[in-house]
């Protein structure tokens, strides 16, 4: 069993992210407006990372690694662009983008991913 478990914005189904044994595992976060388009959600989702991983005790600078799921790859160049308005280009997380559908059909970008946290 993990030293402490920490579970943050949980809601009925899940937590916005667990935090155990030095690591943050975010859930797959969505925008809150999913009327914006993919560079709009993109960066209410980073933001969103931005706030649980400081309610985790670090920040963007640890991830170690991010999972960007877009519902049309065709959307990339636009999360890049929030993407690259977000980035710490000294500590770049490892990072995969893949096309697939999402639950709401509103959603053009899910995002996850794991940064290391303060032990």
């Amino acid at each position: 069993m993990p030293d402490t478990i920490r579970r943050l914005a949980e809601e009925q189904r899940l937590c916005g992210a667990t935090v155990a044994n030095g690591f943050v595992f975010l859930a797959g976060q969505v925008a809150d407006d999913a009327s914006l388009d993919a560079e709009g959600q993109t960066a209410d989702i980073l933001a969103q990372i931005d706030v649980l991983l400081a309610e985790a005790g670090t920040d963007k600078r640890a991830l170690l690694q991010v999972n960007i799921v877009l519902t049309d790859i065709d959307d990339a160049p636009a999360m890049n662009r929030a993407w690259d308005r977000w980035l710490d280009p000294a500590h770049k997380p490892a990072r995969m983008t893949i096309q697939g559908k999402l639950v709401d059909p509103q959603w053009k970008v899910e995002i996850t991913g794991i940064a290391l946290a303060p032990r």
